[in-house]
């Protein structure tokens, strides 16, 4: 009878425990394998990385393969030219800077006080005045007639006058004696006192006809500049007239109005009340100028509510007239002085760092307080100390630890003016020397024309020998050359640099140009392009010598002759070269 299976199923712990080993080896075969492939390609990657390395150029931190390295652009390795500033204790003044206008201390414009003709004029425009100085005339033919008008009105009631003093001194002789009447006396004194009364009068009368004679001579009523005059000889002037006849201005001393903030308005005003001096500075529109130096002379009584500012005047003695009313200028207030504080360039400092020149030629950064600034410099607090050596000029090229040299800046500036001087010059000036330029500088328009002339003259006598010119003109390419020079004469521009160039080429050099340039110019440019360049004539030394002293035309000639016998001897030589070959065939 068949066995009938078990239905019971097996325990799955008998299942896992067959599998287990199978599953174990895997896991450990793949972790050796993905262990040995990581292996692989970190030995590949080193290995390129080695390679690469070796094949590579080598750069420096600053090369171009590698990041900027301390030297900056140009790397460690190199030195950047910098120049240097001084670090030092010096009296620093604390400035106010503002903007001003001159004004004049006073001004008047000079007016005719009668009407008449002007006649003369005793006045150059821009002169310098005194107060009561005479400036003008006016007709007084008129205003003589009325004053002796009244002087004669006078002459008549002073003699009326006198007439009834007498005639009083009588009635009261005669009143004495009882002889007339006390009335008659008393109508007599009233006579006298009427006439004295007219007399008077007419003196009144007299005076203001001087008055009005003495006004057709217009004096200065102030000292001071004059400016321009604003009515001719032969113009009937008035009174009325609102320009006048001039204008006087007071610009010796001057004053200098300007704004401050009103921070500063109490300091100031009890320095002016203590009667300590302010000095003031005045400095051009470009501020590169120092033009007058003054003191603070009063503040305004009230602060502009709309600027914050007050008004401030300052004055100046003007000695030397370079101020001028309602002039333009920059102002620099000083408030108060530091003694002996520590100062750098103002141009050494870059965001409150300077770069510290050490004592083997690298720089470090040192970070600073700055404090005030005046003119060059600016007052610092760090670690800084007196004598120590600061950059002022390559900063943007630097960086920490950079190598540098130390250039003179002052050098600098004199080869930088040297540049900019000959560039202002004019073309026929630069290459002159230092007594040729006197010497024309003292010339006329005419002797200054002769004297290009002269050094073009000696230019195309010396220029035509050494330079790729030499060949006559219309034959070489630079033939045209004269007829330029001809040209810039016309126009007046020379070109003595060039002459002198020649000038001072030797005559040996010049003949072996002439050999070998000139003689290419006259005859492989112009005629003999086919000929090669062995077939140049070479010149003995008594030739070379000749050459130098011939004209252009004679020079011309020269080449000629020479290429007319070099011809003549070339054929020649054919002639000879064909029979030989002739008697050989």
């Amino acid at each position: 009878m068949p066995r009938t299976p078990s239905l019971t199923p097996t325990p799955q712990s008998s299942q896992l425990g067959k599998a287990s080993p199978a599953i174990l080896a895997a896991v450990v075969l793949a972790l050796a394998a993905s262990g040995g492939g990581y292996w692989w390609y970190k030995q590949k990657q080193g290995a390129g990385q080695d390679a690469s390395a070796q094949t590579a150029p080598k750069s420096g931190p600053g090369g171009r393969g590698g990041r900027m390295g301390p030297g900056g652009p140009g790397g460690a390795g190199q030195s950047q030219p910098v120049s240097v500033g001084v670090v030092e204790r010096r009296d620093m003044r604390v400035l106010i800077s503002a903007i001003g206008t001159m004004n004049a201390r006073a001004t008047a414009v000079v007016r005719a006080k009668v009407s008449g003709e002007l006649l003369k004029l005793h006045f150059k425009e821009g002169d310098e005045v005194k107060a009561g100085q005479l400036l003008a005339e006016i007709d007084p033919r008129s205003f003589t007639a009325a004053l002796a008008q009244v002087q004669g009105s006078l002459a008549r009631d002073q003699a009326q006058l006198m007439n009834a003093q007498l005639d009083l001194k009588r009635y009261k002789e005669l009143l004495a004696q009882d002889s007339i009447a006390r009335q008659q006396v008393d109508t007599q004194e009233a006579l006298v006192r009427q006439l004295q009364g007219t007399v008077a009068a007419d003196q009144g009368q007299v005076d203001a006809a001087k008055l009005q004679l003495s006004y057709t001579k217009i004096t200065a009523p102030i000292s001071g500049r004059l400016g321009l005059r604003q009515a001719d000889l032969g113009n009937v002037v008035n009174p009325s007239d609102t320009n006048g006849l001039v204008t006087i201005s007071q610009v010796r001393p001057i004053d200098a109005v300007f704004s401050i903030p009103e921070a500063h308005v109490s300091t100031l005003a009890q320095q002016l009340s203590a009667g300590q001096p302010m000095p003031v500075e005045l400095w051009d529109r470009e501020q590169k100028q120092i033009l007058a130096k003054g003191l603070l002379n009063a503040l305004d009584n009230t602060i502009d509510t709309t600027t914050g500012t007050v008004k401030a005047k300052a004055a100046f003695d003007n000695a030397e007239r370079r101020l001028f009313a309602n002039q333009f200028v920059n102002v620099k207030l000083q408030v108060r002085q530091l003694d002996q504080v520590l100062a750098v360039p103002a141009n050494a400092v870059q965001n409150n760092y300077v770069y510290l020149v050490k004592p083997d030629n690298t720089v470090t950064q040192r970070k600073i307080t700055v404090g005030v600034a005046d003119g060059d410099f600016v007052s610092v607090r760090g670690e800084l100390e007196p004598g120590d050596k600061v950059v002022t000029d390559g900063i943007d090229r630097l960086r920490e630890g950079a190598q540098v040299t130390v250039v003179d800046s002052e050098k600098v500036k004199k080869v930088d003016q040297a540049v900019q001087d000959a560039a202002g010059q004019p073309r026929g000036m630069r290459n002159l020397t230092p007594e040729q330029r006197e010497k024309l500088s003292k010339m006329t328009p005419d002797e200054r024309k002769a004297f290009f002339q002269k050094l073009r003259t000696e230019r195309g006598a010396s220029g035509a020998n050494s330079g790729p010119g030499a060949a006559p003109a219309g034959e070489g390419r630079s033939g045209d050359q004269p007829r330029k020079s001809e040209a810039q004469d016309k126009t007046g521009a020379a070109e003595p640099a060039r002459a002198q160039q020649a000038q001072t080429e030797s005559a040996a050099p010049a003949a072996q140009r002439a050999e070998g340039r000139g003689e290419r110019g006259g005859e492989g440019r112009g005629e003999g392009r086919g000929e090669g360049r062995g077939d140049r004539p070479q010149l003995t030394p008594e030739q070379r010598e000749k050459l130098d002293a011939m004209s252009p035309e004679e020079r011309k000639a020269f080449f000629q002759k020479m290429r007319a016998e070099r011809e003549a001897h070339g054929g020649a030589s054919a002639n000879a070269n064909g029979g030989a070959n002739s008697a050989g065939r």
